[in-house]
């Protein structure tokens, strides 16, 4: 894939034209305010496994509505706490899988807390949350940009955007853990997730890293990027025309950008020049309205790998400049 977006300096000083919906703040305090009323206690089930370095819990959590929420929680063997925290959020169409596909942040010596989500991991890794808003459906293939696009009340990121915030709450209240050391960390709709439960709930959040951020400045991507999922809406609206205005603005309150502009901890954002999943214009948007400390890293010959390893390595040390404390210890 070539360059196909703006030229570097002007990624750096771009901004999106897309205006904030009007009561959007409005909007996620009841949505957050329903959910944690209807909130239920944090279960955490032991897991036999043949990983000796790392002690595994299954964990639920209640989301939205008080749904549950699967999640893994990965800790360093026999460590001894309060340890920071990582809440991981998983990229489009996979589900937590398997414990062992997450050793990275326990291996640096965090808890790390793995959020399924809702109604995938049907496409490259597997799942184990039902989206229950749909008749308790379960793991699928994707589709979830257009689902419930009618209204930003019944929006499939609706649930999804509280499920992260509730995993970050919920994080931050789990034994053994140091709540002022909490990383969100994703990348993809993981980093999109990232972003936005660092913007619900700015207090509970020490640092924010977001490998190649979906859902940033989303009416412009669909225009300029021929891939899925942004085409998943361009399909919708080929065979639904008339609800273009409806759409976009249901989208206007889960493009991420919106949320950035709350977050008020350091941020670590990638992103690649050839990456027409997500476009770097709409991650420099996101990354040009955060108000605290930032980095970005720009992966110019990368495509939507974003970095891949390179990038894992620096996400580690920039949280654990952030986490660490004073005498260089967790």
């Amino acid at each position: 894939m070539a360059l196909f977006d703006l030229p570097l300096p002007e990624l750096r000083a771009y901004r999106t034209a897309t205006p904030e919906p009007a009561g959007f703040g409005d909007f996620w305090t009841r949505t957050l305010d329903e959910a944690r009323a209807a909130a239920k206690p944090v279960e955490l089930v032991p897991v036999d496994s043949p990983l000796r370095g790392v002690t595994t819990y299954d964990v639920t959590f209640t989301g939205f509505a008080g749904q549950p929420i699967k999640a893994w929680l990965n800790v360093p063997a026999g460590a001894s706490g309060p340890l920071p925290i990582a809440v991981e959020f998983i990229g489009y169409g996979g589900g937590r899988g398997l414990p062992i596909d997450w050793l990275i942040w326990s291996a640096a010596g965090y808890a790390h807390l793995v959020m399924d989500t809702r109604g995938q991991g049907g496409g490259w890794r597997g799942g184990d949350t039902p989206d229950r808003d749909l008749d308790g459906a379960g793991p699928s293939t994707p589709g979830q940009m257009t689902r419930g696009a009618r209204s930003p009340e019944t929006h499939y990121y609706r649930r999804l955007f509280t499920d992260a915030a509730r995993a970050v709450e919920t994080a931050a209240e789990l034994p053994g853990v140091d709540a002022s050391k909490l990383v969100t960390t994703g990348k993809s709709q993981g980093g999109a997730l990232s972003i936005a439960a660092a913007g619900l709930v700015p207090d509970r959040v020490a640092a924010v890293v977001a490998g190649v951020p979906f859902l940033c400045d989303i009416r412009r991507a669909v225009t300029i990027s021929d891939s899925f999922p942004f085409q998943e809406i361009v399909q919708f609206l080929r065979a639904n025309p008339s609800r273009a205005a409806e759409t976009f603005a249901t989208l206007d309150h889960f493009d991420v950008v919106n949320l950035a502009r709350r977050i008020t901890a350091p941020a670590l954002f990638s992103t690649a020049l050839m990456d027409t999943t997500c476009p770097p214009s709409g991650v420099f948007a996101a990354f040009n309205e955060l108000a605290g400390p930032r980095e970005i890293e720009i992966y110019e010959w990368d495509g939507h790998d974003g970095g891949r390893t390179y990038f894992d390595v620096k996400a580690l040390e920039f949280a654990a400049g952030h986490v660490l404390s004073d005498d260089g210890g967790l």
